[in-house]
């Protein structure tokens, strides 16, 4: 259940837990012991957060993160007498080797961890195929694959609704004004009877969202940019100035801020804004073109920002990785790409002649009518279809 139909629906109760003391950043505290120390305060945070409320019959528990989260929901389970049920998005030894190498040994313990509970559960959901498949040969654990789909929110937005979020979010990010008149949006305008409408003149935009971690390589996106402002300053009159919106909160963002700050460029401008949810679904609906840079730790998940994009029949040009193909085929719902060569041959093609290009436009509308093949079949649908089962099982 998303956040937006958990806040507006009564009969959902949402329970905080307080939140752990930061025992990495002690100075004097040594690694491991943090690990042990952290691991020990969930543990008990997460076991009285269960047992003081009413008994239940099923407990729903999303992996990651694994480590104590699937020990103390299968120890509470047992004295509950109750079914649990893993939601595989990843596996958490796979991101902890991101840091730390596949050999340590929090590694191999979290693996060893996420198997030997993941096989004990009552019934387990995957997000893909390929999971599916790895979860069996790996752990012969059996799981059933449910696919993530946009919730009601993200949808195609009106010019109204474009007009209104810029008008709001140029007070704070001035790249998305008219500085010669404030009734305008670096995409918008008033027509003489004072209604919203596009520009002709606005720029494409690019959209992204990322938590800025290891497993997205921005790099691949700004070497991209480049070539654009390349082109673009080499006297490419069909190409439109770009905007690359950039959304999320992560510990390598001030990184490429930095990168993006040392950059001179005149036909690309970069924004990073810190977006309420209810923004979110109309940046995406407003943009031209989504950007997904999600490789997966494993291998085996999918990105939930293209299926947010999807939403909002927003096409996406995603980063190729083994399992993308479940959810983005190339050239027929989306466009994928190996490295920023390809990317910059992308986004040079995608806004040749932007907004005017009659061949291109065509192109984007198939696109558009296969991803509302994907959108039709709603949240609700597919969860009563593939998820609902699994809790009727006595």
């Amino acid at each position: 259940m998303d956040h937006w139909s958990i806040s507006s629906h009564s009969p959902y109760v949402v329970k905080g837990v307080p939140g752990c003391y930061q025992f990495q950043e002690t100075e004097d505290l040594p690694r491991l012991l943090s690990y042990i120390l952290k691991t020990v305060w969930q543990s008990v945070v997460l076991l009285l957060a269960l047992l003081c409320k009413r008994r239940s019959h099923h407990v729903l528990v999303q992996n990651p993160p694994a480590i104590p989260t699937l020990a103390i929901c299968w120890l509470y389970c047992l004295v509950a007498r109750a079914n649990l049920i893993i939601d595989w998005h990843n596996y958490g030894y796979s991101i902890l080797a991101l840091n730390l190498g596949d050999r340590h040994s929090l590694v191999r313990l979290s693996h060893w961890f996420e198997g030997y509970f993941g096989a004990r559960a009552h019934a387990n959901l995957c997000v893909t195929k390929a999971m599916k498949i790895d979860l069996l040969k790996k752990w012969a654990i059996g799981a059933v694959t449910l696919y993530d789909r946009p919730s009601p929110q993200f949808r195609q937005v009106s010019v109204y609704e474009t007009h209104d979020l810029l008008q709001r979010l140029s007070t704070q990010y001035t790249e998305l004004k008219d500085l010669q008149n404030p009734t305008r949006t670096v995409l918008t305008e008033l027509t003489p009877e004072g209604l919203p409408a596009f520009r002709t003149d606005r720029p494409g935009v690019v959209v992204s969202s990322t938590s800025w971690t290891q497993d997205e390589d921005f790099s691949i996106l700004l070497a991209a940019l480049e070539d654009y402002e390349e082109a673009k300053s080499a006297g490419s009159t069909s190409l439109p100035p770009l905007l690359c919106i950039i959304t999320g909160k992560g510990p390598m963002k001030e990184h490429y801020r930095s990168l993006v700050l040392s950059k001179n460029w005149l036909n690309v401008k970069v924004v990073m804004p810190w977006l309420q949810p209810e923004d979110y679904p109309l940046l995406l609906g407003s943009a031209d073109l989504g950007v997904s840079l999600h490789t997966s730790s494993s291998g085996l998940d999918l990105p939930m920002k293209i299926v947010d994009m999807f939403g909002c029949l927003l096409p996406v040009a995603a980063v190729h990785f083994p399992c993308l193909k479940e959810l983005v085929r190339h050239q027929e719902n989306g466009l994928v790409f190996k490295n920023s060569e390809e990317l910059s041959y992308q986004l040079t093609t995608w806004f040749q002649d932007f907004p005017n290009n009659q061949e291109q436009n065509k192109k984007h509308l198939k696109l558009k009518e296969e991803i509302n093949k994907f959108v039709k079949l709603g949240w609700h649908e597919n969860w009563k279809l593939c998820a609902l089962p699994l809790f009727q099982d006595k």
